[in-house]
């Protein structure tokens, strides 16, 4: 595609320091620092992203042109509190726009757009694309994508290949020797569930996922049919805000929902045998924070959002292991981060070494 006419542009595309963009790593280290400030001061930013890549497509000299002009007039209207700098190198402009009075992600994106015809004339208009978004945003733990923009530490593109390789061969591996060892009682346990109580084998759940992707959580079931969760989501609702400081548990102690089996399984963790299968499929890992319910994520705090950005949720982990039932939500949500923080293969395995000592004293399980 040809932007303009013009010749052909050879050496480097753009300069990367001009008119004061940072380069792509500095920008995206000070875009998670400002995410980090309002997930504790709740003060709301955004986020401009700016798409020229069309316009180096083909290493057109007015396209460059054209895009030094766009970095000209965001260089000098935007406030010096502002932050500019490449999102993607020779891809993707951004500007982190904050201390807002009133300013929505609608007027700033109407500003940009007028101020970079204003400097090249309508002929951009389809060369350019301009996104912006609000920090934090409503419904944000399901809404893929965009909740991952504000996360780019997270972009697997950009995480070391062997680590990610190596837990993935780890949960293959592990998953299918549990399944194996666990074979007995996926003969055993369905027949004991269909024994004492009407209903199906598995209890199947949407749960949330890596960056709020929603999967099909598997459990053996271990509560009566058609149970009303409503005593649940009251109890996780007051838990996360913490209301709840005497018991400390993170599982109701007396569910009246769970049948006798399942009291038993639950105490034992059998019933979690299933989740194998969801780690073999790839929306689980053997290790990582425990998959929340969608309604629990509603009631997060920004903070807590993170532990479900950094890493697949597991079977087992520190909080498993280490403070099962018996920490607070906000311990579990540290503990987590923690985890995601040092997490390697040799954490991993210790993780999974404890775990059968932690079934066995069974402690704070319910």
């Amino acid at each position: 595609m040809q932007v303009g006419g013009g010749r052909p542009f050879s050496g480097n595309l753009v300069n990367p320091g001009l008119y004061g963009f940072l380069p792509e790593e500095r920008f995206r280290e000070m875009l998670t620092m400002e995410r980090k400030r309002t997930e504790r001061s709740g003060a709301p930013f955004v986020l401009a992203l700016i798409d020229i890549s069309d316009l180096l497509r083909d290493k057109n000299f007015s396209g460059v042109i054209a895009i030094q002009k766009i970095m000209q007039v965001l260089g000098e209207r935007v406030r010096e509190t502002d932050i500019r700098g490449w999102y993607e190198r020779e891809r993707v402009l951004g500007v982190i726009f904050t201390g807002l009075a009133g300013q929505g992600q609608d007027v700033i994106s109407a500003k940009i757009r007028k101020q970079i015809e204003e400097v090249l004339g309508g002929w951009v208009r389809g060369q350019v694309e301009i996104s912006v978004y609000s920090f934090p945003i409503s419904n944000s733990v399901s809404s893929g994508e965009i909740l991952l923009t504000f996360y780019p530490e997270t972009d697997k593109s950009r995480v070391k290949k062997f680590p990610l390789f190596a837990k993935r061969v780890l949960d293959i591996v592990g998953a299918t020797l549990g399944i194996l060892l666990f074979s007995p009682f996926f003969i055993l346990i369905p027949v004991l569930i269909k024994f004492s109580s009407p209903g199906p084998v598995f209890f199947r759940q949407q749960r949330v996922g890596q960056g709020g992707k929603l999967f099909t959580f598997l459990k053996f079931r271990s509560m009566h049919i058609n149970s009303d969760e409503s005593l649940h989501r009251e109890y996780v609702s007051r838990l996360i805000r913490g209301e709840i400081k005497e018991e400390k548990v993170y599982k109701i102690s007396q569910d009246p929902r769970v049948t006798s089996l399942g009291r038993f399984l639950r105490k034992t963790s059998l019933d979690e045998i299933p989740q194998f299968l969801n780690v073999l499929k790839g929306d689980m890992s053997l290790v990582g924070p425990r998959p929340p319910i969608p309604y629990e994520t509603a009631q997060y705090s920004l903070w807590h959002i993170r532990r479900l950005m950094e890493c697949k949720p597991g079977i087992t982990g520190i909080w498993q292991v280490e403070g099962r039932s018996s920490t607070t939500f906000d311990g579990m949500v540290r503990m987590d981060l923690q985890y995601s923080r040092n997490r390697s293969i040799l954490t991993d395995l210790k993780l999974i070494l404890k775990t059968p000592l932690a079934l066995i004293s069974a402690r704070g399980a319910y």
